[in-house]
C-alpha cells in the first residue's frame, strides 16, 4: 500500500511539471513579436556601445605609438626607413579614424546600459596605465624635439663622445642635427703651451693661518699626520667625486701596465694592480687607449707615453682626442702642457719625466678655455690633473651615470679646478675608465656603459709615490 501511494505521488509531481512547461511554451508563443524586435536591438546597441569603449581604449594605445615613431622618422635617417616612415603614417591616419569611429559608436549609444559591470580597481588602473603612458610618451617628444636645446644637447653632446653609445643620438637625430648641437657646444682652448716659469713650487701653508676661502683652507690645512695628500669629498648639485691634493709634485708619477704595448697582445691593469706594483698610495686613469670594439683588453694606449724619462710606447694607432696634447711633468716636477703632437724624442729633449697624450686642456697659464654651451662632451664620468700655481697637484674624478651623480661637462671640470686654484689643468680619458684608488682599494663609484658598477684595465695611470 506505501508503494502505490508513492507511485501516485510521483505521477502528480511530473503531470503538475509538464503542466507549467506548457504553460510557458504557450506564453513564449503568445509574446508579441514586437517585443522580440526591441530586445534585438537593444542587444545589438549593448554590442555597439561595448565595441566602441574597446576601439577608444586601442586608438589611445596606437595614436601615440605610430604617430611618435613617425614623428622620430622625420627627424632621423636610422632608426625608422622611408618605406618604414610612411608606414607609421598610415597607421597613424588608421588609429584616427578608429577613435572617431569608436567616439561615434560609445556615444550614440550611450543611454544603453550594457550590463557588464566592470570593477572600480580594474577602472583605476586602466585610468593611471593610459594616462601614464600617454603622458610619458607626450613628455619624452617634447624632450626630444620641442622649443628647448637643454635635452637634445645634453643627449647629442653625452652619446657622440662615448664612441660606444653614438647610436643613442643617431636613433633620433639626422647627421645634420647632430653635427649642429655638436657645433653649438665647443670648446675653444687658450692656444697657449705652460710657461713653467710662472710655477713657483713651495708646497702651501699648512697650519696657523687666514685661509681666502673655504677651499683654500680644504687645501693647505693639511691632515694631521699626512703632509704628503689628502683626499676631498667633492659635492655639488648635480656631481659628486674625490679630489687627491697631493703637496710633494715629485711624487706624481706615470704607472704603466705590465702588458702595455702596441700590439693586440697587450693588456693593460686595473689601477690597483698598478698602483700595487708601484708601491703607490694613489691612482687614477689617465690617457686613452685603442679600444676598436669597445671590448679590448686595454693595453695600447693612444699617443706618447713617457715614465720615469723613457718613451714606454709610442703608438701608430694616433691621438685619442683631436684637442690637448702632452700632459706631464718635467725633471723640476712641474706640470707641462704642450699644444698638438709631441713625439718622444721631442719630450726628452724638453726634460719630460712623465706623460701621456690627451686633451682637451683645461685652464693654461692660469686662462681658462672658453667653453660654449656644454663643451661637446655632454656629461659623463671624468677625471682631471692639475697644478696650483704654489706647485700643489689637484688629480680630481667625478662620478657619473647614477642617481645621484650624472657626471660633469667640461664647464664642471674647469668650476671645481679653478674654484680649488688650478694653474694648469687638462682633461683625462673618462667614462669607464675614470676612477680613484686609495691604499689599493677604489674610493669612488665608477660606472660601465651599462650602469654597473665596474671600472675597466688601462694601459697606464697617474700615481702618487708613498
Amino acid at each position: 500500500m506505501d508503494k502505490n501511494v508513492d507511485v501516485i505521488s510521483v505521477d502528480d509531481d511530473q503531470k503538475t511539471a509538464v503542466e507549467i512547461k506548457d504553460s510557458a511554451s504557450q506564453n513564449s508563443v503568445n509574446r508579441p513579436k514586437k517585443t522580440k524586435v526591441v530586445l534585438r536591438k537593444v542587444e545589438r546597441r549593448k554590442s555597439k556601445r561595448v565595441t566602441g569603449i574597446k576601439l577608444i581604449l586601442l586608438s589611445i594605445l596606437l595614436i601615440p605609438l605610430f604617430a611618435y615613431l613617425y614623428i622620430i622618422s622625420l627627424n632621423s635617417d636610422r632608426l625608422i626607413n622611408n618605406v618604414l616612415s610612411i608606414v607609421m603614417l598610415v597607421l597613424t591616419i588608421v588609429s584616427v579614424v578608429i577613435l572617431i569611429l569608436g567616439i561615434l559608436m560609445a556615444t550614440m549609444n550611450k543611454k544603453v546600459k550594457t550590463g557588464r559591470k566592470v570593477k572600480t580597481w580594474f577602472k583605476v588602473i586602466m585610468g593611471i596605465f593610459l594616462t601614464g603612458y600617454v603622458t610619458v610618451s607626450t613628455a619624452v617628444m617634447v624632450l626630444l624635439y620641442g622649443p628647448s636645446n637643454g635635452f637634445r644637447d645634453w643627449l647629442v653632446t653625452t652619446a657622440m663622445m662615448t664612441m660606444e653609445h653614438q647610436y643613442l643620438a643617431e636613433w633620433f637625430y639626422n647627421d645634420a642635427t647632430i653635427h649642429e648641437v655638436l657645433s653649438r657646444n665647443t670648446l675653444i682652448e687658450t692656444g697657449e703651451d705652460t710657461n713653467p716659469d710662472l710655477v713657483d713650487i713651495g708646497g702651501g701653508i699648512s697650519q696657523g693661518t687666514v685661509y681666502a676661502n673655504q677651499y683654500e683652507e680644504q687645501i693647505l690645512k693639511h691632515d694631521e699626520g699626512n703632509d704628503v695628500y689628502k683626499i676631498i669629498d667633492i659635492k655639488e648639485k648635480n656631481f659628486k667625486g674625490k679630489m687627491a691634493v697631493v703637496y710633494d709634485p715629485s711624487k706624481v708619477r706615470i704607472g704603466v701596465s705590465k702588458g702595455i704595448g702596441m700590439y693586440s697582445g697587450a693588456y693593460g691593469q686595473m689601477i690597483t694592480e698598478i698602483a700595487k706594483a708601484n708601491k703607490a698610495s694613489i691612482a687614477i686613469n689617465a690617457g686613452g687607449f685603442y679600444d676598436p670594439d669597445w671590448n679590448s683588453y686595454g693595453g695600447v694606449p693612444h699617443g706618447l707615453v713617457v715614465s720615469n724619462g723613457k718613451v714606454i710606447a709610442e703608438t701608430g694607432h694616433g691621438r685619442a682626442v683631436g684637442v690637448g696634447g702632452l700632459i706631464g711633468f718635467n725633471k723640476e716636477n712641474k706640470l707641462v702642457l704642450i699644444q698638438g703632437r709631441v713625439t718622444g724624442s721631442q719630450a726628452i729633449k724638453q726634460g719630460i719625466r712623465d706623460a701621456i697624450d690627451f686633451g682637451p686642456f683645461l685652464i693654461v697659464n692660469g686662462k681658462s678655455s672658453y667653453v660654449n654651451g656644454n663643451g661637446g662632451w655632454g656629461k659623463s664620468p671624468r677625471s682631471a690633473i692639475a697644478q696650483r700655481k704654489d706647485g700643489i697637484v689637484l688629480l680630481l674624478i667625478i662620478d657619473g651615470r647614477q642617481t645621484a651623480s650624472a657626471g660633469a661637462d667640461m664647464n664642471d671640470l674647469v668650476s671645481v679646478l679653478l674654484k680649488y686654484g688650478a694653474y694648469n689643468a687638462a682633461n683625462l680619458d673618462g667614462g669607464t675608465s675614470s676612477a680613484m684608488s686609495l691604499n689599493g682599494k677604489i674610493i669612488t663609484n665608477p660606472r660601465n656603459g651599462v650602469f654597473q658598477a665596474k671600472t675597466r684595465a688601462v694601459p697606464n695611470a697617474w700615481i702618487v709615490l708613498k
